[in-house]
């Protein structure tokens, strides 16, 4: 059978750009067709292998498919394992669990399939008695675990150690000398994300981050083998700018892959995605599922190894079995409805996305390279550096969306004038002020149309 392309010519560059230029009758080609991303990115209207020097690279660490992952919170140790056992028995295959607390072990994973379904931790203390037991426990087991345990995210996100800085990193110390193949370690890029800060500095920020686990634990060769630093965990949020979001994941994978290689650790990390918040509203809340369905399905594309869904009403509704049976179910859908399991690395290739890939890789590069010049993340971040560029980034973004530029559909555009919220809040949705001594101020979280949404509380007709 002859291939159908060969009967047509090979179309150049410079031949698509002269037609372009034609058609456009005109108008200037770059003002009218090339548009700059809030990274500083010129986005070109079409991308051609002419523009390829070389082959593209592999993306180290790429897996070969994902996992559907549901969170839970643990209050009852006897409902966070029922949960647990049914959202498993429902087509998760890995459960993130979250605590504020030391919890009963055994009352949490009694008849846990530890063979089908993987477990992640985001434990919001940090005690080393606890972690040595938990740690015991799931090993007996043969479980497949990420800790996740992540200081300087604790410091950022709250403003203060778990302790202080000495007994933090003690503990942890200890935590990964007796749990030599585990995974320890993590590094939550989630907080600068629903902050506002853009990619480039997403990505920048979690190379920093992760650099100073990595220079403190080189300090002492064994205890960086028994780490294993082995396997970093990046825990990063998805927002709605596609094509974006699916290069932001290759390319944390690239720059990783650099960093790693220079401490001579392994190469390869491991990625949990979930939708951001900022993005999010309570006004026409069903397109929260649009939303995180195709921030889902970047993560997917973009190469995650994990990803937990947000559920439509999390911004307004206690957690509740509908909505994380929705949430589930999306990936559910994507998975094994959409084939978007049938082939691991879809992106590979793609001219767009692997020129998005290596300019948000050398952008972020270039600041990460930045801020060691200037002492390092943490103590940019103890300075005040990182929460202002932050601000600066965030403060961009706001003003894209209250000029209506940036439109989030049924809040700043067609929006339904009916929509009453204020009797079906169960949770308050907006950024909360907590009067508390910190070392440092903590990077704040906050979503673009909380203030419109405010405004229209307030206005609402009983």
């Amino acid at each position: 059978m002859s291939k159908l392309f060969d009967d047509f010519d090979e179309v150049s560059a410079k031949q698509w750009k002269q037609k372009i230029q034609f058609d456009l009758k005109g108008a200037d080609y770059n003002e009218t067709l090339v548009w700059q991303s809030l990274e500083g990115i010129h986005v070109k209207p079409f991308y051609h292998q002419d523009d390829v020097a070389n082959p593209f690279p592999p993306i180290p660490g790429q897996p070969q498919q994902w996992k559907i992952a549901q969170s839970i919170f643990i209050d009852d140790p006897k409902i966070a394992n029922r949960l647990a056992l049914d959202a498993v028995e429902r087509g998760a295959e890995a459960i993130l669990f979250s605590s504020e607390a030391a919890f009963d072990t055994t009352s949490v994973f009694k008849d846990f399939p530890f063979d089908r379904a993987s477990i992640y931790f985001d434990l919001q203390f940090l005690s080393e008695a606890f972690m040595l037991q938990l740690q015991q426990y799931l090993t007996e087991k043969q479980a497949t675990v990420y800790y996740n345990i992540d200081l300087i995210g604790h410091l950022a996100e709250q403003g203060n150690w778990y302790h202080s800085l000495e007994k933090d990193h003690s503990v942890v110390e200890t935590v990964v000398q007796k749990a030599s193949e585990a995974n320890i370690l993590s590094v939550d890029t989630t907080t600068y994300q629903n902050a506002g800060a853009n990619i480039v500095q997403q990505l920048a920020y979690a190379m920093a981050h992760a650099n100073e686990y990595l220079n403190h634990w080189s300090a002492n060769e064994d205890t960086t083998q028994a780490a294993g630093i082995n396997s970093m965990t990046f825990k990063i949020a998805v927002g709605s700018n596609y094509f974006f979001e699916i290069a932001k994941i290759r390319a944390l994978r690239k720059l990783y892959a650099v960093l790693a290689g220079a401490y001579h650790c392994k190469r390869e990390c491991h990625v949990v995605a979930i939708p951001s918040k900022r993005n999010k509203a309570i006004y026409d809340y069903n397109v929260n599922m649009l939303r995180t369905t195709t921030e889902c399905m970047s993560a997917i594309l973009g190469g995650a190894d994990t990803i937990c869904n947000l559920p439509y009403d999390v911004l307004y509704h206690k957690s509740n079995e509908f909505g994380e049976r929705i949430a589930r179910n999306q990936l559910l859908i994507l998975k094994a409805e959409s084939y978007f399991d049938t082939v691991s690395n879809p992106a590979d290739g793609t001219y767009y996305i692997e020129n998005l890939t290596t300019e948000l890789a050398e952008k972020a590069l270039e600041l990460f390279k930045n801020i060691e010049a200037g002492g390092g993340f943490l103590k940019q971040l103890k300075e005040g550096t990182i929460q202002r560029k932050i601000k600066e980034s965030a403060e961009k973004e706001q003003q894209l969306f209250d000029s209506g530029k940036l439109k989030l559909l049924g809040t700043n555009y067609q929006t339904n004038a009916a929509d009453r919220m204020k009797d079906d809040m169960e949770l308050y949705p907006f950024v909360k002020t907590k009067a508390r001594k910190t070392l440092i101020a903590p990077v704040v979280p906050c979503r673009l149309s909380e203030k419109i949404e405010q405004e229209r509380l307030k206005t609402e007709q009983s």
